[in-house]
């Protein structure tokens, strides 16, 4: 993995990126750069470079916003990760930062299943000694979580079923320092966790209930913030089987909530943020085998409410509700959940975005919607009136689990609202956590979304 530092190095092929403001003077620098320079100072570039022999140097105009950062920051690994190990950067202490980000999360490959991978040669990003060591430590750690989300994401479920994963949360809890609880069959079954149970009935893999604990001794919120992870594995869509094209064939990511909502906790528990946050990660696969459960079953689920399941590809719902009402226990301050849940989000507004809607009070929304400007994993707010609950009304049950054919994403919401009685923010992650071709830094595949977003939402709350 790529490591950010401030020690010099030695290596022989390496570049450099000097971040220009309009203050600069040409006659500062090298008189073959003066041409370069000269064109950021006059407002007419924000991005320039010379190649050298066996280097790159690059000037940045440093008067640009953060996203633009990154996302030069990805332009210029493009040009440099074939044949470059380190980049150095001179300028500024947050936007060397950003640029730094933009690089590293550039440098990430998935290689696990290649036999003759071509690997990128960067290895090093070195800032200037005005950066603060706790920013370099932060910004190592932020790209240790997000490769570990796209890591989770990108393995199918042949190397990462329900049990993997949570054996995966548990080598976290090891490094970071937090408690990790992985609740097995029986002990869902004791819990008479209906939902959840249901799902994994045509599986022969057993399902898990993960809980993961961090709290440091000097937390600031006197009750728990809890996180909610989707976890399906995988997603056939069990009965009501899914197509294979551009569908099922990419349903190992049908867990990149679970994945956020791990790594924003192994990141807050690196960075040891003053907070008492739980995490809670129901996991299965969801398949067509076995015993399955079908459309007309009515499933008792954890709270005991009564579920009509109309769709079984409507699973993911069904285990989050069960993890939702188990998280009463913890008298939380907040309940967020994150979940691949609809593909009506990913058709309202894309990949750019993910939706959010719930009851909890409007500065909770106002927090997440900040840090999602901040880091770029913006959300979009839907409404949540309780005329939308009417399309989860069921005849036979006290609920049925899919509505009608419009505003999916918001049924579904309300859907899982029914299951916990504390403030709720849900979020449907389903557009931005997996692109199915390259987007700058975010890559392709899994992009870790969500990790950023909701670790900036923590680290805002505990400041």
């Amino acid at each position: 993995m790529i490591l950010v530092k401030q020690e010099a190095t030695n290596k022989e092929n390496s570049s450099c990126i000097y971040l220009i403001d309009k203050k600069s003077k040409s006659k500062d620098f090298d008189p073959q750069f003066s041409h370069s320079i000269a064109g950021i100072i006059a407002g007419t570039k924000k991005f320039d470079y010379l190649r050298l022999s066996n280097s790159f140097v690059f000037f940045v105009f440093d008067d640009q916003k953060p996203e633009e950062l990154r996302v030069i920051g990805s332009r210029i690994h493009d040009m440099i990760c074939a044949d470059c190990e380190v980049i150095s950067i001179s300028g500024k202490s947050k936007n060397s930062c950003f640029l730094a980000e933009g690089i590293a999360l550039t440098n990430y490959q998935f290689l696990k299943y290649l036999s003759k991978p071509k690997k990128h040669t960067l290895t090093e990003i070195i800032l200037s000694d005005e950066v603060e060591k706790e920013k370099i430590d932060e910004l190592n750690d932020t790209i240790k979580a997000v490769f570990w989300a796209r890591d989770a994401v990108n393995t199918p479920v042949s190397d990462l079923n329900a049990l993997q994963l949570a054996e995966a949360v548990v080598k976290l809890g090891e490094e970071a320092n937090f408690q990790v609880q992985v609740l097995e069959k029986t002990q869902i079954e004791s819990l008479k966790m209906g939902g959840l149970l249901a799902v994994n009935k045509g599986s022969i893999d057993p399902p898990t209930f993960t809980i993961a604990e961090y709290k440091h001794k000097k937390a600031l919120n006197k009750k728990p913030i809890v996180l909610v992870g989707k976890g399906v594995v995988y997603d056939t869509g069990g009965l009501s089987l899914k197509p294979t094209p551009g569908s099922m064939d990419c349903m190992k990511c049908d867990m990149a909530g679970a994945a956020a909502v791990a790594g924003a906790l192994y990141l807050a528990a690196l960075q040891k943020l003053k907070l008492h946050i739980i995490v809670l990660i129901p996991a299965t696969d969801n398949r067509p085998g076995g015993n399955a459960y079908t459309p007309g079953d009515v499933i008792t689920m954890y709270n005991g409410s009564s579920v009509e399941v109309l769709n079984t590809d409507a699973e993911g719902r069904m285990i989050l509700a069960d993890a939702l009402s188990y998280s009463m226990k913890y008298d939380p301050e907040i309940v967020i959940d994150a979940a691949t849940l609809t593909g009506s989000a990913l058709r309202a507004i894309g990949t750019e975005a993910s939706i959010i809607m719930g009851n909890a009070k409007n500065h909770y929304f106002e927090e997440l919607e900040k840090a999602g400007n901040e880091v770029h994993e913006r959300v979009v707010r839907f409404p949540f009136w309780d005329d939308y609950a009417k399309h989860m009304e069921s005849k036979i049950a006290d609920l049925k689990n899919i509505g009608g054919p419009n505003a999916g994403m918001i049924s579904a919401g309300k859907f899982l609202e029914h299951f916990l009685k504390a403030p709720y923010i849900h979020m449907d992650v389903a557009g931005p956590t997996w692109l199915d071709s390259r987007e700058d830094y975010k890559g392709q595949g899994g992009t870790g979304s969500g990790v950023r977003l909701l670790y900036q939402f923590l680290k805002n709350h505990s400041s």
